[in-house]
C-alpha cells in the first residue's frame, strides 16, 4: 500500500503508508496481551481474590466501572462514548503526517491498544478488571500500563525531542549560525 493522501493546498490530509504498519501491530499486541491477561485473571483468580507474587506485588481480581482510579464509578455509558472519542482521535493524529515521529505514534499505537482494551471490557461486561496491584496505587491492568507508557512518551516528545531536522534547510541553517561556504 503506498503512501494514501490528497493535497488541496490546504495542509496536511489523513494519510496510510506501508510504514505505519508496526504501529497497528503494536495497538494490537497490546490489545492482545490485555484480553488474555483479563482472561486468564476471570478464569483463574475468584473476584476479590488476591495472590502474592513478590511481596510488593499481587495479583487480585477487581473490576471497575468507572475510569481510571475509580473516578466516575458507575458512569459506563458516559465512559464508552468518551473512550470511542479519544479512539478516534488517536486514529486521526496516528495516521497524521504531521505526528509522523516514530516516538509519536510509538505513544498514540500504546494509547490506541489500550483503549480498545478497556473498551471492549466496557461494551461487554459493564466493567474493566484490574488485576495488578503494587502498595499504596490502585490495581490496574495492561491497559491502563499501555495507556499511561504511551502518555509518558508523548509527553516526553513534546518536552524533550528536537523539531524535524528537515524544517530549516542546512543552507538556511548554515547562515542563521554565521557559517559560510
Amino acid at each position: 500500500m503506498e503512501e494514501v493522501h490528497a493535497r488541496s493546498g490546504t495542509g496536511p490530509r489523513l494519510a496510510a503508508a506501508r510504514r505505519d504498519g508496526w504501529f497497528l501491530i503494536v495497538a494490537a499486541a497490546v490489545l492482545v496481551l490485555d484480553q488474555l491477561t483479563k482472561w486468564f485473571v476471570r478464569v483463574n483468580l475468584d473476584r476479590g481474590e488476591v495472590v502474592e507474587v513478590l511481596p510488593f506485588f499481587r495479583l487480585v481480581h477487581v473490576t471497575n466501572t468507572g475510569a481510571a482510579f475509580g473516578m466516575l464509578q458507575g458512569a459506563g455509558p458516559l465512559l464508552v462514548v468518551a473512550s470511542v472519542a479519544g479512539l478516534a482521535a488517536i486514529v486521526v493524529y496516528l495516521f497524521n503526517p504531521g505526528f509522523a515521529h516514530p516516538v509519536v505514534r510509538l505513544g498514540l499505537a500504546l494509547m490506541l491498544g489500550g483503549a480498545v482494551g478497556n473498551l471492549i471490557d466496557r461494551v461487554t461486561e459493564g466493567r474493566v478488571v484490574d488485576f495488578l496491584k503494587v502498595p499504596n496505587w490502585p490495581a490496574f491492568n495492561v491497559a491502563d500500563s499501555a495507556i499511561s507508557i504511551g502518555v509518558v512518551i508523548l509527553l516526553w516528545s513534546m518536552l524533550f525531542q528536537a523539531p524535524d531536522e528537515d524544517e530549516p534547510s542546512s543552507s538556511s541553517q548554515e547562515q542563521a549560525d554565521g557559517s559560510t561556504r
